[in-house]
């Protein structure tokens, strides 16, 4: 498959490096020289010195030869014209990604008008992904599949914590959950029965909602039931701004402090029901004066990363119990889990699953990154040619990076273990590295159901089921 992505920011080298993991095609086109040349030095795809928008370089690259082009620029109408361009020179699937509130309202129109396929919007897939963290009970929200009927938390095992210093097969109360990941120092593995768990380990498990509730009340991974009532949000961006019309929408009383007066008097005059205050909210005095200490989350969604993170830090010391940071820096990733914050997410991995999905197409129902993009977990649909379907998954010798968190057959969810069996048409939610994503493609590939030894030779060193 041929892609081409246009604009080389965060999103745009984040969507390269993931296909290129694919193996697929992908050409990367940006103006600025010197971005390109960076991106030379660590990134084996074809780049192009160019505007976006100029159909002699869309006519030069052969743009029909694509299949799909995603428009990831700073600027939404560029983004769009781009498309337009491209879908009129034969590409035949266009992205684009348009971040203006003012477009939200009109996206059907615009889609069917100017020939674009998918409309993304990183800013409020974010605030809803927060909105969604908030209104749960459980806390260290992940992610849910099929529906919701399948979780994943994760959470960070403290010094004091009964799990430290066991292994897995020594681990109670597990045996309707699969922990799939362990993310420590940075680094994401993948365990077996006899890895041990270590202090301030992040420990990623995968279950049904109600098997999840029970291990996270035993030891104590949830605080309080208690009711989201009071959110206070620092930056009115536009993820401020989503976040805070979905609270109000939720009865969810809403604070949100903006520095700049004129982005502040706009907000009053956009959101109802919420307190808009003009003011610095990295001063401690503004914060003690809207009664933080009496807010139930806290939410650092600024277009700066380290104010964020610093600001749910305090928050946590005045006893706020759900903390959030929006951060969007890739090199932040690997110490984030060392802080006392309930949450960090990143709109980046967040639009790069959602173009992921789509791009995948078929029977992928979601993609989910993990740890900026070293680990995911992927919903499937198995159809009846694919090539591990009918075989107990402890003789299908998957790759140690691959593990298969959940099927669900006919209605049922089941937590596999090695004599489980998946067939044509379950649901099935799957855990990969980012280094098994070829392997994983193969795996889901249908029409090779004869050759599924060959693929997975490489996996044999797995030898058991202690995964499962």
């Amino acid at each position: 498959m041929k892609v081409m992505i246009v604009g080389a920011g965060k999103l745009g080298v984040k969507l390269a490096e993931a296909m290129t993991i694919e193996n697929l095609d992908v050409t990367l086109v940006d103006s600025d020289a010197k971005v390109i040349e960076h991106i030379n030095e660590h990134l084996d795809v074809l780049t192009v010195v160019a505007s976006g928008i100029s159909i002699t370089m869309l006519k030069e690259m052969n743009i029909e030869e694509y299949e799909i082009i995603v428009a990831c620029t700073e600027n939404d109408e560029t983004n769009a014209v781009i498309c337009t361009f491209a879908k009129k020179l034969g590409c035949d699937r266009t992205i684009a990604r348009i971040r203006n509130p003012e477009y939200t309202e009109q996206l059907q129109f615009v889609r069917h008008e100017l020939g674009i396929d998918l409309i993304i919007n990183p800013d409020l897939a974010t605030a809803n992904s927060i909105a969604k963290y908030l209104l749960k009970n459980v806390m260290f929200y992940s992610g849910d599949f099929v529906d919701g009927r399948v979780k994943m938390i994760d959470f960070k095992c403290s010094y004091k914590s009964s799990l430290v210093g066991k292994k897995l097969f020594q681990l109670e109360d597990f045996q309707k959950l699969i922990i799939t990941a362990i993310s420590r120092q940075g680094e994401l593995i993948i365990p077996n029965g006899s890895t041990e768990i270590q202090a301030e380990d992040v420990v990623h498990i995968i279950g049904k909602e109600e098997e999840l509730l029970k291990l996270s009340k035993k030891h104590k991974l949830i605080g309080r039931h208690t009711q989201v009532e009071n959110v206070m949000i620092l930056g009115g961006g536009n993820v401020g701004y989503y976040l805070a019309k979905e609270l109000s929408a939720s009865k969810v009383s809403t604070t949100l402090i903006e520095q700049d007066r004129t982005r502040a008097i706009k907000l009053t005059e956009l959101l109802e029901h919420v307190l808009i205050i003009h003011g610095d909210g990295t001063d401690v005095n503004i914060l003690e004066e809207e009664n933080i200490d009496q807010m139930d989350a806290f939410i650092g969604s600024t277009g700066f990363d380290e104010q964020n993170l610093l600001m749910a830090l305090m928050a946590k010391q005045y006893g706020v119990k759900k903390c959030i940071a929006k951060v969007s820096r890739k090199n932040y990733t690997k110490i984030i889990d060392k802080l006392d914050i309930d949450a960090a997410l990143n709109p980046v991995n967040i639009t790069a699953s959602n173009i992921l999905k789509y791009v995948r197409g078929g029977k992928v129902l979601s993609v989910s990154l993990l740890l900026g993009g070293d680990g995911e977990v992927t919903e499937i649909v198995a159809t009846p040619d694919m090539p591990y379907l009918d075989k107990p998954l402890m003789e299908l010798n998957l790759p140690k990076g691959i593990i298969i968190g959940a099927i669900v057959h006919q209605g049922e969810v089941i937590i596999p273990k090695g004599t489980s069996v998946i067939r044509a048409n379950d649901r099935i939610v799957v855990f990969s590295l980012a280094a098994d994503t070829e392997s994983l493609k193969k795996l889901f590939t249908p029409g090779k159901r004869g050759r599924l030894s060959e693929l997975w030779n490489r996996g044999k060193s797995l030898g058991d089921d202690s995964s499962y």
